[in-house]
């Protein structure tokens, strides 16, 4: 009997003013990676470009502050970094122009057993990032260090543009210089998160059932609606959007779009 496996998938986009105030509890959904044992270490692929090394590599040192989980930068297996593929067991950050998008990067999750985290990708948008308004190590490193923080479970802090910085990554801002990092907040809510042990593990390759998932589902390159599926919710200020791609037997994408303040929204 094949497990349930649903893909998850988180769009965060930095085009528009974003700030805030700490919410009690930013874990994304409950979803985890499985593992017998804390500290963990997680692999992250490093298919980006010289411009990025530094940034990547501070963004693994920084999660690796965590008390629950350690991160290592390996060599990229993502192939194409357009399509920038899922490795199981472990996350694959690309970069590339892929272009006006209304996007800076996405993070996305694939998960089994409800969950349980077996892949992660990042994507940032180097259209945006090879501008002079988001060329900077600020916005490279709030960027980067918040969807590998979406890789790892956690969600934002806040999402209301009118707040102050919290001085996170997890935080929305239209101002990056103090929100290039994650705060003790977010190492509070990883120990929240990995409190409990698995009896088995998803930090390490796993064979897929390749036969069982949807072929359209592996094709899947998540930069558009035409990929997203059907709009299920919209925010009040209509910067946030969740589509949802049901391929069947279980198999699901559920995507989170934030908008940049000049793309307009879909609507129900």
């Amino acid at each position: 009997m094949s497990k349930l496996r649903i893909t998850v998938v988180l769009t965060v986009v930095a085009l528009a003013a974003f700030a805030g105030i700490a919410s009690a509890s930013h874990s994304w959904g409950g979803y985890h990676w499985a593992r017998t044992a804390n500290p963990f270490t997680l692999k992250v692929g490093d298919n980006v470009t010289s411009a990025w090394d530094g940034i990547l590599a501070t963004t693994s040192s920084d999660w690796t502050a965590s008390s629950v989980l350690d991160t290592t930068i390996v060599a990229g297996g993502a192939g194409n970094v357009r399509r920038c593929r899922a490795t199981d067991g472990r996350v694959e950050v690309c970069n590339s122009t892929y272009g006006n998008t209304g996007w800076l990067g996405i993070a996305s999750i694939n998960i089994t057993s409800g969950s349980h985290i077996t892949s992660g990708t990042v994507k940032l948008n180097d259209t945006y990032f090879n501008t002079s308004q988001y060329n900077s190590t600020a916005w490279r490193n709030l960027v980067s260090c918040q969807e590998v923080g979406h890789t790892l479970g956690l969600d934002h802090q806040d999402e209301n543009f009118s707040n102050p910085n919290l001085g996170t990554c997890m935080d929305y801002t239209n101002n990056p210089s103090t929100n290039q990092h994650p705060n003790s907040h977010d190492y509070q809510q990883l120990v929240t998160i990995y409190s409990h042990l698995d009896s088995f593990t998803t930090v390490k390759a796993i064979q897929r059932q390749l036969n069982n998932m949807p072929p359209a589902m592996r094709d899947i390159d998540f930069e558009g609606p035409g990929q997203w599926g059907k709009l299920i919710s919209v925010s009040r200020d209509g910067r946030q959007t969740v589509f949802e791609q049901d391929f069947g037997r279980g198999y699901k994408v559920i995507t989170h779009v934030f908008w940049a303040f000049d793309v307009r929204q879909p609507q129900n």
